[in-house]
């Protein structure tokens, strides 16, 4: 059976990648330098680090607010321009989100297709040929080794424990996480291991993506029975948002295949894409907005897993990875999103063009919370007074 051409681009890389892997740095799974309730500059250990000027080192240095609750949205697929750009067709994201807050109009995607990028935000993890291509079995990975900076060598979908997530950091800090994942019918819901994920294409009734909830790629997760109770549907959301003592630490949202802007048009009648999207937003984010524990100290993140497939430009000095050499499939990157920062401590209205990315989102809640950075957000800069200064 011919393969689609993304599979086959990604299958043509599995060669290339365990050869390059061969070329890499070892270190312990474990290893990872400890962070400080400020942004410190990573240490570069491979080509992936950009440099860094004296100015946004002092911006790397400044004290972080307070943040005790992050919320992340993920959108599907769309570049910037399509987004952003005058006349666009979420003008609820583009225009009153975005004067609420802050645009970060330098946000990348890491990687090729969608799952890789949710990947990353969990774990710093970088792809494989099998994650690239969503994962349309969802087989175990298999672990040769590990390179710098604490990347799992080897190939396959879900994650041996080892392999650490952000989940995991604030579980055993006692902190709390939550994944509402919208469609999903039942709690933590995944394929078999071993089988084919009949969730990768929305079917009427049905607009759950296993692929977009990035959580039930680890074991560490999913093989705890604490996985039932905080990977749920997200019409347990406007309960939890409540009170402050029962909002997570981290609330991570994700938007079934229509709501999303993934699907257009959708297999329940509606045109999906931005227009979808843009609905969505306006009925779920004023939920977050006023609810008590973000007014208190909160941080929201609306940003795309990946841009459109045909760009795969990259920023802030990624480069190959152990498992893929080219993380985009056809270029370095997943392209350029853009992303939109809303939170009491961020200036209104206001414009950032600093480069980001996924790697850096997860470096950014694991400063919030004094975690260590976990595979490439080690080398990733976090948000800094660029976006948390008021003035």
């Amino acid at each position: 059976m011919k393969l689609p051409p993304a599979l086959a681009a990604a299958a043509l890389a599995t060669a290339a990648a365990v050869a390059f892997a061969a070329t890499l740095p070892t270190m312990s799974a474990d290893a990872a330098a400890p962070t400080t309730g400020t942004l410190a500059a990573a240490a570069p250990t491979t080509s992936r680090v950009a440099a860094v000027s004296a100015k946004d080192t002092t911006a790397l240095a400044a004290p972080l607010p307070r943040v005790r609750h992050v919320f992340v949205i993920n959108l599907e697929n769309k570049g910037y321009d399509k987004t952003f750009r005058p006349g666009s067709h979420a003008p609820y994201l583009r225009k009153k989100l975005r004067g609420k807050g802050q645009l970060l109009s330098q946000y990348y995607g890491v990687a090729h297709h969608s799952l890789p990028n949710y990947i990353a935000q969990l774990s710093g993890q970088g792809p494989d040929p099998q994650t690239q291509s969503d994962c349309h079995v969802f087989s175990n990975f298999i672990r040769s080794g590990t390179a710098v900076p604490g990347q799992a060598v080897g190939h396959g979908c879900v994650y041996p424990k080892t392999v650490r997530t952000v989940a995991n950091q604030l579980t055993q800090h006692g902190l709390t996480w939550k994944g509402y994942m919208e469609s999903m019918h039942s709690a933590c819901r995944h394929p078999a291991l071993n089988t084919t994920d009949r969730t990768q294409k929305a079917r009427v009734g049905d607009q759950y993506a296993a692929k977009h909830n990035p959580f039930v790629y680890f074991h560490s997760i999913i093989d705890s029975k604490k996985c039932a109770k905080r990977n749920v549907v997200l019409k347990k959301l406007p309960r939890d948002l409540a009170k402050v003592r029962t909002t997570a630490n981290l609330t991570y949202i994700t938007p079934n295949l229509c709501n999303d802007a993934h699907d257009s048009p959708c297999v329940d009648g509606r045109k999906g894409g931005l227009v979808t999207a843009n609905k969505w937003l306006k009925r779920w984010v004023p939920k977050i907005l006023a609810s008590p524990a973000y007014q208190k100290n909160g941080l929201l993140i609306v940003t795309f897993d990946e841009a459109d497939s045909g760009s795969a430009d990259a920023c802030c000095g990624e480069g190959p990875g152990p498992n893929s050499p080219l993380p985009g499939i056809t270029g370095l990157g997943g392209g350029r999103t853009g992303s939109v920062l809303v939170s009491p401590f961020i200036k209104r209205g206001s414009f950032n063009d600093t480069p980001y990315n996924h790697y850096s989102l997860l470096r950014t809640i694991e400063n919030l919370f004094q975690l260590k950075p976990l595979g490439y957000a080690a080398d990733a800069r976090g948000f800094g007074v660029d976006v948390f200064g008021k003035t």
